[in-house]
């Protein structure tokens, strides 16, 4: 393993509202003890928008990093001291590493996390892609593929604003954005990559129009699980690629971030994970 030395008493958590849903505690706690970090401790807090800059403030030396989940991605940009180009390209930070001069840090490992998870089960390159929904997660899924994904990308959405808030990010990645109605939602299908980013439940309906030879459906979300979508899917002989994939590569990097050492244990964060979930 490589990184600096870690130091006792170290503390890391993630922050959002609403939080109590949040897999964070339990991959990241599983892979301080894997790695031996027995005085590091990873916690949970509700904290919203409004609560933000005092809870960073009240940060002292013993803290390493924070996970951001909704709605603080965006909300934390102005109380950071640097910004990496991956989360700028979103304006999104998921991961904030703590100096110990008291710098802080904004990260993004979901657009690295899925790149890492679609490569693990096999899918590098595609020649077109489609995405479901064109909320914060969609903007990822974006970033992801202009550096997958050679032609053209696909989005189904609901609405004009949804549409135009697509364009936008594609032209700001390099995309060659389509836009396309959520009624042809299972055109999609024909995608050899489709991304799911909607939230529990809006695909369900889909589901009965899965063709015969899929190719692969990245569907982020991890409970319920399987979705009837990705179930339906998996038994066309589709490939998956799921929200519990994605959680765990982002964790990967995030463990990697805050305590230097590399490379953080994927199976073991994985199955504490998988773990919970049943």
């Amino acid at each position: 393993m490589t990184g600096r030395a870690t130091a006792e008493g170290r503390r890391a958590a993630v922050l959002g509202s609403p939080i109590a849903h949040s897999l964070s505690p339990v991959l990241h706690r599983a892979a301080y003890r894997e790695l031996g970090l027995a005085h590091w401790s990873y916690d949970r807090f509700d904290v919203d928008e409004a609560g933000l800059p005092g809870f960073l403030a009240g940060l002292d030396a013993s803290w390493a990093g924070l996970s951001l989940t909704m709605p603080l991605k965006r909300a934390v940009i102005p109380l950071l001291d640097e910004v990496s180009d991956t989360a700028a390209s979103v304006e999104a930070v998921n991961t904030v590493v703590l100096g110990a001069d008291g710098r802080r840090t904004g990260d993004n490992t979901d657009i690295p996390g899925m790149i890492a998870a679609l490569r693990e089960r096999g899918v590098e390159k595609v020649e077109s892609a489609a995405v479901l929904g064109a909320g914060a997660t969609a903007s990822s899924a974006l970033a992801a593929l202009a550096r997958i994904c050679t032609g053209p990308v696909t989005a189904y959405v609901r609405s004009a604003a949804r549409a135009a808030e697509m364009r936008g990010w594609g032209e700001r990645l390099g995309v060659d954005v389509r836009i396309a109605d959520w009624a042809a939602a299972t055109e999609a299908f024909g995608a050899p990559l489709v991304i799911a980013t909607t939230p529990a439940g809006t695909t369900d309906a889909l589901a009965v129009d899965v063709p015969d030879r899929p190719g692969t459906l990245f569907d982020v979300l991890y409970e319920p699980w399987p979705t009837p979508l990705a179930a339906a899917w998996s038994g066309a002989g589709g490939g998956i690629v799921s929200g519990l994939d994605l959680l765990v590569h982002q964790a990967v990097l995030q463990v990697e971030r805050m305590t230097g050492r590399s490379p953080a244990p994927l199976d073991v964060m994985r199955a504490a994970g998988g773990n919970a979930l049943r």
